[in-house]
């Protein structure tokens, strides 16, 4: 996925302004693909530029201004369809966490510790965050949802509410796993500053 489809995708459930498109970025497919606004202006005037998109001037305030409202052209419709024909490329993952992990013996006392609790912070809060998008789309009171389920009959709806709770369960199983693996890093910090402490019955093949 790249910046460019995840804007597509946004714009598929109707026409927006670039401020309206930024806000429901980071409430919705900004949870799954992150873009700062700094990326997000500059691709939509692209997009726009190459026939991708179709746009009009909207009111903005009381003085006369006006804002861009953006909306899928039938090129950026078709290249939403293309996007999701294309084989998914998988790239070699570069990991931090992991590439810091394997060399903890550097880190000083209480630093591998402390990494690996802020690790654990950071997907709990995220895995919170998923519960909370998991249960808005179950119950269909998502704005950005509900905007999109009103262009299609019932039994389109369900179909879309499924593939959106299943893209978030990924997401929720890939925190856990995070966190899993943090708890178990501290672990082995613990039975290696304390020897011997570990329960007998606790550890794996007895």
């Amino acid at each position: 996925m790249t910046l460019r489809s995840a804007l597509l995708a946004l714009l598929s459930s109707g026409p927006l302004t670039g401020y309206d498109l930024v806000k429901q970025f980071s409430s919705s497919v900004g949870h799954v693909w992150h873009a700062p606004d700094s990326q997000i202006y500059p691709e939509l005037r692209r997009m726009h530029a190459e026939g991708l998109l179709s746009s009009k001037p909207v009111p903005w305030g009381t003085r006369g201004a006006t804002k861009t409202e953006y909306a899928l052209a039938p090129a950026g419709e078709a290249a939403l369809i293309e996007w999701q024909n294309q084989p998914l490329t998988y790239v070699r993952d570069r990991d931090p966490a992991r590439l810091r992990a394997a060399y903890f013996e550097w880190a000083p006392s209480g630093v591998a510790a402390a990494q690996l609790r802020a690790h654990i912070a950071h997907y709990d809060e995220q895995r919170l965050q998923t519960l909370y998008m998991i249960q808005a789309l179950e119950q269909r009171t998502h704005p950005t949802l509900a905007r999109r389920l009103a262009l299609y009959s019932e039994e389109e709806r369900e179909h879309i509410v499924r593939f959106k709770v299943f893209a978030y369960e990924g997401q929720l199983a890939h925190a856990e796993q995070e966190i899993a693996w943090a708890k178990r890093g501290l672990q082995i910090l613990e039975d290696i500053e304390n020897p011997g402490t570990s329960d007998p019955v606790n550890e794996p093949g007895t």
